[in-house]
């Protein structure tokens, strides 16, 4: 089979692929982004031309990941803010658009876990997950969304869940982090179809075992099982904060316009079997 050669009257009006990717103009929160996968999705953003806010609720990280994109030459705001308080997510959100004229893409990043037996499990240890991983993208979304809808402009968010709200995380002894990430997933499936008559695009990026600050606890701590789980990887190893950059890319971008309402599964095929 052939396909038949775009006519030139119309190849003229296709967007290149720089175009397609490129994000100048545009503005970006990620939360999260002080170190870690947030850092390394904020410097993939910032590359590809977006000015970016980093929201973190510690001051000094957010300031040096701003202080690393602006090595580069890119365009960054650090804004100190805990995502589930409505006023600072508001106030956080009026400051990006003041300083860069509008948000086009939010990427609800910020979470945290800890590990215990569930039926150990203390209910503040339960309502802290909850609060930060669902709470913070439901303040930070609806902010986010509510200026989108009210300047009639499209945009982007990206919401990071994680293998664990697919796959039950052996060994891991955190079925509250696993349950909101599966909660993360049904959100975002269902804001897609919410906001589509808004032209906001709702997907997630579900990343697997990546190199943290928790997995080289981990590796410190049961060196054995660490290396059972690298082992599991079809591609033989955890991922790199790098490995996230296309893909967020991409979803923040016009490549992905006609793409909302899915889960971008990262993880070496860990899942695959």
């Amino acid at each position: 089979m052939t396909l038949d050669p775009i006519p030139s009257s119309q190849a003229g009006s296709l967007p290149s692929i720089y175009q397609l990717f490129n994000l100048e103009g545009k503005s970006a929160i990620v939360t999260g982004a002080g170190r870690g996968l947030g850092q390394a999705m904020a410097n993939a953003l910032a590359q590809a031309g977006a000015a970016v806010a980093v929201f973190d609720v510690n001051g000094e990280d957010a300031d040096a990941a701003v202080a690393e994109i602006r090595a580069f030459g890119g365009q960054a705001l650090a804004v100190a803010i805990d995502v589930t308080d409505s006023q600072q997510v508001q106030t956080g959100i009026q400051t990006v658009v003041e300083t860069f004229g509008g948000v086009d893409v939010l990427v609800n990043n910020a979470g945290v876990t800890s590990r215990s037996p569930f039926e150990d499990l203390e209910e503040n240890d339960w309502e802290r997950i909850l609060h930060v991983n669902l709470g913070g993208i439901y303040q930070c979304s609806r902010w986010v969304a509510r200026r989108l809808i009210s300047d009639q402009k499209s945009g982007s968010i990206i919401n990071i869940a994680s293998i664990s709200g697919l796959v039950g995380n052996r060994g891991g002894l955190n079925s509250h982090y696993c349950a909101t990430k599966g909660g993360v997933i049904a959100l975002t499936r269902s804001l897609a179809v919410e906001w589509a008559t808004h032209r906001i695009r709702v997907n997630a990026i579900a990343p697997g075992y990546f190199v943290t600050p928790m997995t080289d606890r981990l590796k410190n701590i049961n060196r054995s099982f660490y290396d059972e789980l690298v082992g599991r990887v079809p591609l033989g190893r955890f991922g790199e904060g790098s490995d996230l950059a296309g893909a967020v890319i991409y979803l923040a971008s016009q490549a992905s316009i006609f793409v909302t309402g899915h889960v971008l599964v990262i993880d070496g095929g860990y899942t695959a079997w």
